[in-house]
C-alpha cells in the first residue's frame, strides 16, 4: 500500500508538473506580432491546464476513498514520515484518511521543490548554456532568480508555516497531542522543516555516483549526463584540494557520499538514539 501510495502521488506530481509546463511554451505564449506567434501546432491540444488540476485533484479524492474502504480490513495504517515524528493515521476515518492523502502528495511536492532549488544553487555557475539547468529555472519561476539564502529559506519557511497550519486538524483528529506551548509549537514545524535537509541523502549521492560511473564507462552523449557531471563537480568542489586520487581512480566521490551519508542519515540517528538511551526525545511535546 505504501508503494502505490508513493505511485500515485508520482502521478499526481507528473500532471501538476504538465500543468506548470504550459506556461513554458512558446506555441501558448507567443504572440502574433513575432514570427514564432504565427506558428500553429498541426495537432489538436487535447488537454487543457485545467484538466491536468483536476486530475490531480481526483487522484487525491479517489484514492481517499480507496483507502478508506480497504485499509482497515488490510491491516494497514496509512503513515507520513515527517523525519524526527511518524505521524500514523486512522484508517477507519474518512476525514483522517483524506488528510493523509492531501499531507502525502503536499510532503512530496514540497521535497521535490527543496530538491530542484538545491540543484540550481549548486548550480548556479552554469547559466542558461545547460538545458536541463534551464528547465528547473522555468518550474522554480522567479525563485530562480533570488539571492541562494532566500532561495535556501523559502522552502523551510513554507514546511514550517504548513505544519503550524495543519497542527489543529492533526490535534482535532487525535493524531497528535496539543503543544504545551507556542514556542513548542514552533520548534515543532523548524524540526519538520529540518528534516527537508536530510532527505539530501536521497538526492546528492546518486549525481555523486552517476558521476563516477561516466567518468570510467562512456555512456554516451547527452545533456542529462553533462549535467550530472557538472552537478558532481560543484558538489566536489570542498574536496578539490585534497589529494585524493589513486593512481587513476578518482576517491573524491566516494568520500562526498560518505560525508552526506554521514552528515544527514547516520549522524541525526545518533544523536536521537542517544537521547531515548537518556529517556529523553528530540520533539518537543
Amino acid at each position: 500500500m505504501d508503494l502505490i501510495d508513493f505511485i500515485l502521488n508520482l502521478a499526481a506530481l507528473l500532471l501538476w508538473l504538465n500543468w506548470r509546463s504550459l506556461h513554458f511554451d512558446p506555441l501558448v505564449r507567443s504572440s502574433p506580432a513575432t514570427l514564432v506567434g504565427t506558428l500553429r501546432r498541426a495537432e489538436p491540444r487535447r488537454l487543457r491546464g485545467w484538466q491536468f488540476l483536476v486530475g490531480a485533484g481526483l487522484i487525491v479524492l479517489l484514492r481517499s476513498a480507496l483507502y478508506w474502504v480497504i485499509a482497515s480490513p488490510a491491516g494497514w495504517t496509512p503513515k507520513l514520515d515527517l523525519g524526527l515524528v511518524v505521524l500514523a493515521f486512522k484508517n477507519e476515518s474518512l476525514s483522517s484518511i483524506l488528510l493523509f492523502s492531501t499531507l502525502s502528495l503536499t510532503r512530496l511536492m514540497l521535497i521535490f521543490y527543496f530538491w530542484l532549488v538545491v540543484l540550481v544553487m549548486v548550480n548556479r555557475s552554469a547559466g542558461e548554456v545547460d538545458p536541463l539547468q534551464k528547465l528547473l529555472r522555468l518550474h522554480l519561476g522567479k525563485l530562480a532568480h533570488w539571492a541562494w539564502p532566500w532561495q535556501l529559506l523559502l522552502p523551510l519557511v513554507a514546511a514550517l508555516v504548513l505544519w503550524l497550519a495543519v497542527h489543529p486538524a492533526l490535534v482535532r483528529l487525535e493524531l497528535i497531542d496539543q503543544a504545551r506551548s507556542g514556542w513548542r509549537l514552533l520548534a515543532q514545524g523548524a524540526l519538520v522543516a529540518l528534516a527537508l535537509c536530510f532527505t539530501l541523502k536521497f538526492l546528492l549521492p546518486v549525481f555523486l555516483l552517476l558521476h563516477l560511473v561516466n567518468s570510467y564507462v562512456y555512456l554516451g552523449a547527452s545533456p542529462l549526463w553533462d549535467f550530472v557531471s557538472t552537478t558532481a563537480q560543484n558538489l566536489l568542489w570542498p574536496l578539490r584540494q585534497l589529494p585524493l586520487r589513486l593512481a587513476k581512480l578518482d576517491l573524491a566521490p566516494l568520500l562526498a557520499v560518505g560525508l552526506i551519508l554521514c552528515l544527514l542519515h547516520w549522524a541525526p540517528r545518533l544523536v536521537v538514539a542517544s537521547l531515548a538511551r537518556h529517556n529523553l526525545t528530540a520533539w518537543p511535546q
